[in-house]
């Protein structure tokens, strides 16, 4: 209502800078009353349409609009929907508040191990107070880039090799923290920022497989002696357990026939007693003693 009746006494001053007072004075005690007004209506109607040209804004759902009235801010930023502005004495600036998605380039990085890579991410941010945006920096979009660039080789640079490959997550919300935090005076806000590529030299790459396959044969090693390790412990109690029944020997022996036997070949089985072995050893016991 203030912009309106603002907008208004503005309009008449305005009228009567360009036709005089006097003018208007004139035309009214000349022709008189509803002569004199149907003379000057067309006039007033066509510059009403101008002033309405140029000081009627509309802001869509998504965008607000920073007013500067003489020079000075005018409180909070007004949208969406339509306002009315003074012509040359406001100035309207339109902040955008959706999610910004920007790349950040490239950047040849050092970690902390002395490796040599190149990384990129992408940060998503928005505007969530448009007056801070405007007044507090020249070009919020191109101050985040640059603070973001900056952040990510900091980081980058503070981490190892092996924590850029294997601890992302960590790396992320640890960039995030940091810019968000940077650019908070700026009225942006921080909503996530993403490691996209990590790339490396292709000595690093072999050097990297070959370690890889290193661990690999480390790995089959210890699973094949865990094997024979268990196996020797399954052969130990099974052999407890067959010295304990002698009867279970000579079923494992018959079993053992009848596998070999199933199959067509040129292998002659001949079938020794059990008892003949006890015999023989109580033969080598004697002779030992004697």
């Amino acid at each position: 209502m203030k912009d309106l009746i603002a907008f208004l006494i503005f309009a008449v001053i305005f009228i009567v800078s360009i036709l005089g007072f006097d003018n208007i004075v004139s035309l009214l005690s000349e022709f008189g009353g509803v002569i004199a007004m149907a003379g000057f209506l067309p006039i007033l109607v066509v510059l009403l349409i101008v002033f309405v040209a140029t000081s009627v804004k509309i802001v869509n759902e998504y965008e607000r609009a920073v007013i500067f009235r003489l020079g000075r801010v005018l409180g909070k930023a007004k949208g969406p929907g339509l306002f009315i502005l003074i012509p040359f004495i406001d100035k309207m600036v339109k902040v955008d508040l959706r999610v910004v998605t920007m790349d950040v380039p490239t950047q040849d990085v050092i970690t902390k191990d002395n490796v040599s890579v190149q990384v990129d991410a992408v940060v998503y941010f928005k505007v969530i107070d448009p007056v801070k945006a405007v007044i507090n920096v020249e070009n919020y979009l191109y101050a985040t880039s640059q603070i973001s660039q900056t952040t990510l080789r900091s980081v980058c640079g503070q981490a190892e090799f092996d924590e850029l490959l294997s601890q992302r997550d960590k790396i992320n919300a640890k960039l995030q923290e940091i810019i968000d935090q940077e650019t908070d005076q700026w009225g942006v806000k921080v909503v996530a920022v993403e490691l996209k590529r990590i790339d490396i030299t292709e000595e690093l790459k072999r050097a990297i497989a070959r370690q890889a396959e290193a661990e690999r044969e480390r790995r089959a090693k210890v699973i094949q002696a865990e094997a024979e390790y268990q196996a020797a412990q399954k052969l130990t109690e099974a052999a407890e357990l067959l010295a304990k029944h002698p009867l279970a020997i000579q079923l494992r022996y018959l079993e053992t026939i009848s596998t070999v036997g199933q199959y067509s070949s040129n292998t002659i089985l001949l079938p020794l007693p059990v008892e003949l072995l006890d015999i023989i050893k109580s033969y080598k016991t004697d002779k030992k003693e004697c």
